[in-house]
């Protein structure tokens, strides 16, 4: 009988350690990364950034797919560094898979946090049964969103959160347990059918968002995932922040176009949360979690080892409370 494989979670940081900054895909500038550094330092932690960090290739990227890889590489081998917190998302992250091993995430764990396009190496850790952390980037941390920030030192500090949200029109009620994977739609779903995704033989809860995408190019790429059998064994769907979205057909919000798409009604469907290129409340990927839909709020639990703490998210009311 087949045993499926533990999705394994990095040890949590303590003060001192050493958090590696790199950048995986488009280039950022440096006054932004020192402008990040120092607030990491802040923490109690040590950032160190990546020799490559402040390259530039064709005028976008943060160095060529060899530079990037190497500063990765680095990043993972160093038992010195205890995390690796991207610079920012954009593209060209998705270079760095060949030359990465999946066996070298798995050889040293640890936790690799980022968003949008940084969801390719998201799920390859998740592919290689690691755990790691849908959130804020250097981008975001120097740029003075604290609440988001602050989430994630807590959480690489070891205080897991629980997330209570309200309810949404388009909410399909009902509770569910699986491993949370996704991120952002057009990175997660270039991957569909491909070896870094997370193992066929987990259940998972999927986790989507977008940004500045066509309602047609979002229905398009949610139908990849269903032709590939993805949808086959989600047990919960997660809708995040559709942003800037381009309205092209004749549907009131994308959550009431891809409820189209998820046939089986006993599939609980949170719509709303605040998760996405905005709002970057820290998501553990790959972690078993607990989703619990009901018409008045949706409750998101983490079920892992690590200090629990409740978050209540009403963006509504403009309010963010702890």
């Amino acid at each position: 009988m087949y045993q499926e494989e533990v999705i394994k979670q990095p040890p949590f940081l303590q003060e001192g350690d050493k958090v590696a900054l790199i950048s995986p895909a488009y280039w950022i500038d440096e006054i932004v990364l020192q402008q990040a550094t120092e607030i990491i330092k802040s923490w109690g932690l040590v950032p160190v950034i990546g020799k490559n960090t402040n390259k530039k290739d064709v005028e976008a990227y943060a160095g060529t797919a060899k530079d990037r890889a190497e500063d990765l590489r680095w990043a993972l081998e160093d038992d010195d560094i205890k995390a690796i917190i991207c610079s920012r998302g954009g593209y060209g992250a998705i270079h760095l898979l060949n030359r990465i091993p999946l066996a070298l995430y798995n050889q040293h764990p640890k936790w690799l946090v980022g968003h949008g396009d940084i969801t390719i190496l998201l799920s390859a850790l998740n592919a290689a049964s690691i755990m790691s952390i849908h959130g804020p980037m250097a981008l975001q941390i120097a740029g003075g969103l604290q609440f988001y920030s602050n989430q994630l030192r807590d959480l690489l500090f070891g205080i897991v959160p629980k997330y209570e949200i309200p309810g949404n029109k388009n909410n399909h009620p009902g509770r569910t347990t699986g491993h949370l994977v996704g991120g952002n739609l057009s990175s997660f779903s270039a991957l569909a059918g491909t070896r870094y995704h997370i193992s066929p033989e987990h259940n998972i809860i999927l986790f989507i968002e977008e940004v500045e995408e066509s309602l047609h190019d979002i229905d398009r790429l949610f139908y990849m995932l269903r032709l590939q059998g993805d949808l086959e064994r989600v047990t919960g769907i997660i809708l995040g922040e559709f942003f800037a979205v381009r309205y092209d057909l004749q549907y009131d919000s994308v959550e009431e176009m891809l409820s189209k798409h998820i046939q089986d009604p006993k599939i609980p469907v949170c719509c709303g949360f605040p998760a996405g290129s905005n709002s970057c409340i820290p998501l553990i990927m790959g972690a078993p979690v607990e989703l619990d839909v009901t018409p008045d709020n949706t409750t998101l639990t983490f079920q892992m080892s690590g200090e629990q703490h409740y978050y209540w998210i009403d963006k509504s009311e403009k309010q963010l409370l702890k």
